[in-house]
């Protein structure tokens, strides 16, 4: 008569050895989310619970935080002051679609002609496009600081496009701003209506901040994107989810 098979065993120290491999995947797993909690502790710009501060790098949790603006001018506020910015809050004025409860001016910001009301959610993207993309780009291109970023407007009580009819304009509450040139300290003016097209470090010099706004705004619309902006880069807060950037 055959034998029967002897059952499988594991071993003791076979049983051991699983064991103690187990204990250190969990130790080494453990000392990753630490570290890895440490690391986001150490970089706020990707730490979605810390709080936003405009003078921190742009990260991953940047873009949320700037979203989560839109619709809490308290906290957009709160912000600004963290990020010691200097603003101004004006009286609510307008009414209907135009109306403006949010008029929030930027006090120490290089504007041409001159510094002009806007949301708040609109002056917090405007702080963190000027110090994160616009200055480092004119430095390493131009070698030359910013001394003025010129614009067309923020507020226009009007539709889309001039319209007598359909969805308004981000420009009707203030929350978008049509910006045209930029002027060096040593004196160059770099303005999309000329320098846009070309292989020139000027127009190298639009392309990167374009490309660096589309970061921080819900919309960015250059020459690129139709006729209309030619002239200009507009950019909005509106309360989108997913960007624009064109």
């Amino acid at each position: 008569m055959a034998k029967k098979p002897k059952p499988f065993r594991i071993s003791r120290k076979v049983g051991k050895f699983h064991a103690e491999r187990r204990l250190l995947l969990l130790a080494m797993l453990g000392i990753l989310a630490y570290s890895g909690y440490i690391w986001v502790e150490a970089h706020p710009e990707h730490n979605p619970s810390a709080p936003l501060d405009l003078r921190h790098p742009v990260g991953m949790a940047t873009a949320t935080k700037l979203v989560a603006l839109k619709d809490d001018v308290p906290e957009c506020r709160a912000v600004i002051d963290r990020s010691e910015v200097g603003y101004a809050v004006l009286d609510p004025t307008g009414e209907g679609p135009c109306a403006r409860p949010d008029r929030t001016r930027l006090t120490d910001y290089p504007f041409a002609p001159n510094s002009p009301p806007m949301t708040c959610p609109v002056a917090a993207a405007m702080e963190l496009w000027r110090t994160k993309t616009v200055e480092p780009a004119a430095l390493d291109i131009f070698a030359s600081e910013i001394a003025r970023i010129e614009h067309l407007g923020v507020y226009s009580c009007r539709r889309l496009y001039g319209r007598s009819e359909g969805a308004w304009s981000e420009h009707a509450t203030g929350n978008a701003i049509d910006i045209s040139a930029f002027v060096l300290e040593d004196g160059r003016r770099i303005s999309l209506i000329s320098d846009w097209n070309g292989d020139a470090d000027e127009a190298r010099f639009l392309r990167q901040v374009r490309d660096g706004a589309c970061g921080v705004f819900a919309t960015v619309l250059s020459p690129d994107y139709n006729e209309a902006h030619a002239d200009h880069f507009h950019f909005d807060q509106d309360g989108r989810w997913t960007g624009v950037c064109r």
